[in-house]
């Protein structure tokens, strides 16, 4: 009986490696690009949540993005006080209050997402624009079939260091 033995995958061939290099870097690069936005990156895509208006209650944005209600109840104050998002009655559920950008808050996610889209160009800079765009395409698609994950993505990319 032969025994066949496998060579041990290089660090480059690795997911988790290679995971791990792209969220320090994205780390690293994403906050000069998001300013004051209060939370950092969990701010911008709740900015970016509630400008698309899909998840109009709290609780919608917490589960949509895996973040703790508890957190999100912060957050949102934050966003509040930074003039970037209001709460309103919700016409379809008086119990409710819907999460709204203000005009100030949609003037922002306009300029932060080309200041994200230039860092994120930096992360990606090895690939071309048509690789870019592949990758994202994919990434989405692999984490899509997540998406029923609560796994908080801030803290994911926190974590990684």
């Amino acid at each position: 009986m032969s025994r066949t033995t496998q060579a041990a995958p290089s660090t480059d061939q690795d997911l988790g490696w290679a995971l791990g290099v792209l969220l320090r870097a994205y780390r690293e690069t994403l906050p000069p690009a998001l300013g004051d936005v209060p939370h950092g990156a969990r701010g911008y895509q709740t900015l970016c949540e509630v400008v698309s208006g899909q998840q109009p209650s709290q609780l919608a944005l917490a589960n949509r993005l895996g973040i703790d209600r508890t957190v999100m109840t912060y957050l949102i104050d934050d966003l509040v006080a930074a003039g970037l998002v209001e709460r309103q009655p919700n016409p379809a559920d008086r119990r409710q209050r819907q999460i709204v950008a203000t005009p100030r808050g949609r003037a922002a996610v306009t300029t932060l997402c080309g200041q994200v889209a230039a860092a994120e160009a930096t992360v990606l800079g090895a690939l071309d624009e048509e690789e870019r765009a592949q990758f994202r395409r994919l990434l989405a698609k692999a984490a899509g079939g997540l998406a029923g994950s609560t796994t908080d993505a801030c803290a994911v990319i926190d974590s990684a260091s």
